[in-house]
């Protein structure tokens, strides 16, 4: 028999964790949660150490993500990928940053923990946000973890700029850093 449904789910953790009810009118504070996820998805057990969140142009949570590629045995579930699907159910929308008509809604903000690897750049490109918050850089994964980002175009900043998301990098990059030098000298299983 063909497997016809997958199931991804968040640890249970989360739920404790973020308040959805709470404004995020900061770029570190935004930056600040995913990594604080990423380090709490490695504490647990629950995944690698790779956190991410959707902000809608209240700048409140629409959804976040952990990795779970490990858990759920799919090489998909990175932390970007898990964050922008669960936000495009809880909208019902493809593309964040369109309504159902097709008319702009954002902005929408992604925070990541650590630079989209080559998978998850692709799936900014389509995910529909406007905004990409980045902590570490794809240098730093793989230099402190066993962690392969992937190719990614010469000027991927470039790239995303022209389609209209603007990317700032390096914030809390140490503590982000932080969290991944800790995951790799644990010898963490890779993704």
């Amino acid at each position: 028999m063909l497997y016809a449904q997958v199931h991804l789910t968040l640890p249970a953790w989360v739920h404790e964790t973020v308040d959805t009810g709470r404004a995020y009118p900061d770029d570190a504070d935004k930056v600040a949660l995913a990594i604080e996820l990423s380090r709490r998805n490695v504490e647990a057990g629950t995944g690698g150490p790779f956190g991410a969140a959707v902000f809608g142009p209240d700048d409140r949570i629409v959804s976040v993500g952990v990795n779970r590629v490990v858990p759920h045995t799919c090489s998909l579930a990175h932390a970007e990928n898990m964050a922008y699907m669960l936000a495009q159910q809880r909208t019902q929308r493809m593309r964040l940053n369109r309504d159902a008509d097709d008319r702009p809604c954002g902005p929408v903000t992604l925070a990541t923990s650590s630079q989209p690897c080559c998978q998850c750049y692709g799936a900014t490109v389509w995910a529909g946000i406007d905004r990409l918050l980045i902590g570490a850089r794809a240098e730093d994964v793989e230099s402190l973890t066993e962690f392969d980002e992937g190719p990614l175009p010469a000027d991927w900043v470039g790239e995303l700029e022209r389609r209209g998301i603007a990317v700032i990098r390096d914030i809390h990059r140490d503590t982000a850093r932080e969290v991944l030098r800790a995951y790799g000298e644990s010898g963490g299983a890779r993704y």
